[in-house]
């Protein structure tokens, strides 16, 4: 019992207790719930109409295009910039076929396998041209070889040595298969939507004549500038009320970030360029002394490797290209010289100029054996025997291989010269050194080849050079001073007022840069600024960035936020400046039309101080450019339509410039033209057509599309 009272006693501090105990249990397990939750979130890229993207699914995409890009275009890799444009590609394509495809189930608008192979049929859309399906006699799309390559595929899936390149094949053409179905699914909605806009006889007249009635005017104008500023006065109850009025037009649709940033791009020193200028004086040395050139360029650290191999102008640098027609053959350049475009200094050696085919085919047939003295002696009788007159076609055969005769361009081996091994350059050399009919037994390091080269086309001029090309670089220890005198501005200056303050003695500027948005691949434009971007839109206004090194390495960076811009309306705050100046225009025009009020003819207006000037051939469909102003003024095109020939139009004009007032002295139809109600309606469904076409914007603003890329990419 005396328990009990105890108990009792303390009866509610035992409630407070137990209950902190279940609100601490209840809050981790809510903790740990945001926090999975805030997990899952950073794993998605983005959202379209509720659905959320996640960074995997995203990834897989971008990757099947850039196989795509690759195979299309034989190339193994991307830049940084074409990887930007690619991802950009890839969310835009995605969201918008995830909008028609919402739109178009809300319809019953569906792409059957009957459309699909309506389209394979017929062969002629660009994508399906772009395909392995191409029957290079027709020049068009042959649905039986693409039949024949899915019977090969099932075949060659059990084959491990072809299952990779058929497997490769394949997914390109799943990919434009898939691509087909989008675009007539697209297709299909724009046209339902263009229908949507029909045109008739009388609009068909109305925009015949707005594009070929044609008016001589005399045209008075008083320019806003023929106004002083200090003569208007504004208040933020004007700037108010402009606002208010034209909201509209101030709204976003995305986040936008302003900030403040301070950068400083680290160069080669005084003495960076002394040691360069030393290796480029050592190197022209060699070249001069006749030393072996493929030493003396990689010795010198030319990013440019000697190849041995003379190639057209297209496959040199533009800047060495560039100098070829001044040097003569053998020479050197006497002194380095510098490329600004690439910051580089140079050094070029004219080996010798010939005249060579572009284009040549040939034929071989190759002679390995476990022992090189064996192959060696094998390739020493099929060459007698072609010596001797016998048929090539019959030894290839004889010796398992096909034989058969191929081209070889200069594009082909031109620009990847430098670094071809060395077997590969001997064969170039040869059969580009080869007259038509002429047969080579070629020894290579593991065995020899029986060249002969049958045909020759295009002759053209080919240049053996050797290029010293060597960058402009800073030192370590050059940049190691940018950065400690960066990090110690950085780590002193830890406010924006600090930093405006303080940046000038440190010899950087602070710059600006308003309305960044997370689609935004650079800071500032400068490259690898990935978590610049991403610190600006986590930020605060007024948080400094820490420092971050970025560009090509050699630029450091410090940021400060100033202001985020929500979506929806921009605050009346952030566009001050931009209202003034509306403003100023509004008040100057009233000035202006007080001045121009009862003029009643142009002498008048001129009297008042107006430019006067004759125009011709105004039409309604075309702005009217005015020399007073330099302005494009539509809405004078517009008065002029409404204002008879002959006739002075007493209202004051409101442009974009200026004040207006326009004399109409003749209105007539464009010569040679003549009204053709068909074709002008064929014309407006065109323009309905497109006009259906930005339909994609209206219905992105509403599917609440959320991109997160900059959090990954």
């Amino acid at each position: 019992m005396a328990a009990l009272g105890s108990i009792r006693k303390r009866g509610v501090t035992l409630i407070i207790i137990v209950a902190l105990g279940l609100f601490a249990f209840i809050a981790g397990d809510m903790f740990k719930g945001c926090e999975y939750f805030e997990g899952q979130k950073r794993q998605q890229v983005g959202e379209v109409l509720g659905e959320k993207v996640s960074y995997n699914d995203f990834v897989k995409l971008v990757e099947e295009y850039s196989d795509v890009i690759k195979m299309t275009q034989g190339r193994d890799n991307l830049s940084d910039e074409e990887q930007n444009q690619l991802r950009d590609q890839v969310w835009n394509t995605y969201v918008n076929n995830k909008l028609v495809q919402a739109e178009a189930k809300k319809l019953g608008l569906t792409v059957t396998d009957k459309e699909l192979q309506d389209i394979l049929k017929e062969g002629t859309n660009p994508l399906l041209m772009q395909s392995p399906f191409v029957n290079q006699q027709t020049g068009r799309f042959d649905i039986s070889l693409l039949t024949k390559f899915q019977d090969d595929y099932k075949k060659a899936v059990a084959d491990p040595q072809l299952a990779e390149q058929y497997q490769r094949i394949n997914n390109y053409w799943l990919f434009i298969e898939k691509t087909l179905r989008d675009q007539l699914l697209t297709q299909k909605y724009q046209a339902l939507l263009a229908h949507c806009l029909i045109s008739n006889p009388i609009s068909a007249k109305m925009a015949f004549e707005g594009q070929n009635v044609e008016s001589d005017i005399e045209l008075a104008s008083l320019p806003y500038t023929s106004v002083n500023d200090n003569d208007v006065k504004i208040s933020d109850s004007d700037l108010k009320a402009y606002y208010d009025a034209h909201k509209e037009e101030y709204k976003q649709y995305v986040e936008s970030r302003d900030i403040k940033y301070v950068t400083y791009q680290v160069t080669a020193s005084a003495a960076d360029r002394a040691a360069i200028m030393k290796t480029m004086q050592e190197a022209i040395k060699g070249l001069q002394d006749g030393s072996d050139v493929a030493e003396v360029v990689r010795k010198a650290q030319s990013q440019i490797a000697y190849s041995g191999l003379a190639v057209t102008r297209a496959a040199l640098p533009q800047d060495i290209a560039a100098r070829l027609d001044s040097m003569s053959v053998g020479q050197v350049t006497a002194a380095p010289f510098e490329s600004s475009y690439d910051n580089t200094l140079n050094v070029i050696k004219f080996i010798s100029k010939s005249e060579q085919p572009d284009s040549i085919e040939y034929r071989q047939i190759q002679v390995f054996d476990a022992s090189i003295d064996v192959a060696r002696t094998k390739a020493d009788s099929i060459y007698k025997a072609l010596q001797a007159g016998a048929n090539f076609d019959t030894l290839a055969v004889k010796y398992g291989q096909p034989g058969q005769k191929q081209w070889i361009t200069s594009a082909m081996y031109e620009r990847g010269a430098a670094q071809l091994d060395a077997d590969t350059k001997l064969l170039v050399k040869a059969i580009t050194s080869l007259g038509a009919n002429e047969t080579r037994n070629l020894e290579l390091s593991q065995g020899n080849i029986i060249l002969q080269v049958t045909n020759r086309k295009a002759m053209t001029t080919k240049y053996d050079v050797a290029v010293v090309k060597h960058p402009i670089e800073f030192s370590t220890n050059t940049y190691n001073e940018a950065y400690n005198k960066f990090s110690q501005f950085v780590s002193e200056n830890q406010t924006l007022d600090e930093i405006e303050k303080n940046a000038q003695k440190f010899g950087y500027h602070v710059m600006e840069r308003k309305d960044i948005t997370s689609t935004d691949h650079y800071v500032a434009n400068i490259r690898g600024t990935n978590e610049a971007l991403r610190w600006a839109f986590e930020a605060k206004p007024g948080n400094v960035s820490q420092l971050f090194e970025c560009g090509n390495n050699d630029q450091l960076l410090v940021l400060a936020l100033t202001g985020i811009h929500a979506v929806g309306y921009r605050d009346f705050e952030s566009l001050k400046e931009q209202l003034t100046a509306e403003v100023m225009n509004e008040k100057k025009f009233e000035i202006l039309s007080g001045k121009l009020k009862g003029v009643t003819s142009i002498a008048a207006a001129k009297q008042k101080g107006a430019a006067v000037d004759s125009v011709h051939q105004v039409t309604f469909t075309a702005p009217v450019f005015v020399q007073a102003t330099g302005s494009s003024e539509a809405a004078i095109s517009g008065a002029v339509a409404a204002t008879a020939q002959g006739k002075f139009n007493t209202k004051v004009i409101k442009g974009r410039g200026g004040a207006y007032m326009i004399q109409v002295v003749k209105k007539a139809n464009r010569e040679g033209v003549k009204f053709d109600a068909a074709a002008t309606e064929q014309q407006l469904k065109q323009q309905a057509m497109q006009a259906a076409g930005r339909f994609m914007q209206e219905l992105y603003l509403k599917a609440n599309v959320v991109d997160r890329r900059y959090l990954f990419f």
